[in-house]
């Protein structure tokens, strides 16, 4: 667990810079994609059981700009814990899961 956990006081991280940036460009290509993909397929096509209860409770912008700000919220604070690799990892995983689907269903259709 060491290794996941570093001090408050240790000098600034490019590493962990460059990777809370590619999980917040993660957030917004997801967003800009499934906001797409709701406007085109309805919103069945959303996948999440939470960000589609937000969607139909606030709306497809407000749901989804909220289930978003959230998201990258809680990878800020991870930064700011200085948990690098946590947040490279869900980086790399919201990549897999969530923009390459997307990307290919937008591809093949």
């Amino acid at each position: 667990m060491a290794v996941l956990y570093k001090r408050w006081n240790e000098p600034k991280s490019r590493f962990g810079d460059l990777m809370v940036v590619t999980f917040m460009v993660m957030q917004c290509l997801d967003g800009v994609f499934t906001y797409m993909g709701v406007r085109i397929w309805g919103p069945a096509i959303e996948a999440n059981p939470l960000v589609s209860s937000a969607m139909s409770t606030a709306g497809v912008a407000a749901g989804l700009g909220g289930a978003k700000m959230m998201a990258i919220g809680f990878g800020m604070l991870l930064h700011l814990r200085r948990v690098h690799y946590v947040v490279a990892l869900l980086a790399a995983i919201y990549f897999m899961v969530a923009i390459v689907p997307w990307a290919a269903l937008f591809l093949t259709h």
